[in-house]
């Protein structure tokens, strides 16, 4: 797996589990769901995330891309 593949997958998860809490727990729960939203969109512009920084101490690879 791909440093790309596991943010994918980690952004997926937070984005499902933030709106499961807010339907069962509280409503503020979606302020998660807009912050990884957020977050994917600078990171398309930036090429960073922080999660990413996580996931390469981790040990996924990184993806290589041709300009």
């Amino acid at each position: 797996m791909t440093v790309n593949e596991g943010l994918r997958l980690v952004a997926g998860i937070v984005i499902v589990a933030s709106v499961i809490l807010a339907y069962m727990v509280s409503q503020y729960w979606l302020l998660l769901t807009a912050f990884v939203g957020l977050n994917l969109m600078q990171s398309a512009f930036t090429r960073w995330c922080p999660m990413m920084v996580i996931l390469k101490k981790l040990g996924l690879r990184q993806e290589v891309v041709a300009d």
